[in-house]
């Protein structure tokens, strides 16, 4: 479910203090019915178990695969537009607590880069010649005294080109990507005491 901004902003994220130079373009919500305050690990690796990133629902993988093509033939993702080249990582900010937390090897087959992981708190980035970008895990509390998985997008777009370009793949994000994204990850949750036979998928 999309919430306001603010539904990320106003929480004490540590992510705040390396990212007032981003802007908070997406907050969607997963619901993780009967989840306690320590779930978050819990929900992290039935999201791994799922597939992670590397196994996405099969719009989401079309949509993926068409950026990616463009990426290619436009040269959007050259080495000279990533993290260390056009921009400087977010990890290179990081205090001295937060280094240790990740390492590359937790990407999941994911385009992010992993930058640090708390409690509550995890965070990946990415960069190429439209955007650097920010993806914030969260874990909150609900009304109803239960938790919830949060994802916030923190973007910097790289000018007039970078701003059209987030503006363009909005619906996509909102009407097709995130929704699947909802479903997957909501299903993890439900089935993360069920995991799958050796062999078998997730559903799309």
């Amino acid at each position: 479910m999309k919430l306001p901004r603010t539904a990320h902003t106003d929480q004490p994220w540590r992510i705040h203090e390396l990212t007032t130079d981003f802007r908070t373009e997406d907050v969607w919500s997963y619901r993780t019915p009967g989840a306690g305050p320590d779930d978050f690990p819990v929900m992290l690796a039935a999201m791994r178990t799922a597939g992670g990133f590397a196994e996405q629902p099969a719009p989401v993988r079309f949509l993926f695969a068409v950026r990616w093509k463009l990426g290619a033939l436009l040269g959007w993702d050259k080495r000279r537009a990533s993290l260390g080249a056009r921009v400087q990582p977010l990890r290179d900010r990081l205090p001295r607590d937060l280094r240790e937390t990740v390492d590359d090897s937790d990407a999941d087959g994911s385009p992010f880069t992993p930058v640090y992981q708390l409690a509550n708190e995890s965070v990946s980035e990415l960069a190429n010649k439209t955007v650097h970008g920010v993806m914030h895990l969260g874990w909150v509390e609900t009304g109803d005294g239960g938790h919830e998985l949060r994802m916030a997008v923190l973007v910097k777009p790289n000018g007039l080109f970078g701003r059209l370009y987030m503006a363009f793949i909005a619906p996509f994000r909102h009407l097709i990507v995130y929704p699947a994204l909802t479903r997957q990850w909501e299903r993890a949750w439900r089935e993360r005491t069920h995991p799958r036979p050796e062999g078998t998928s997730p559903r799309a």
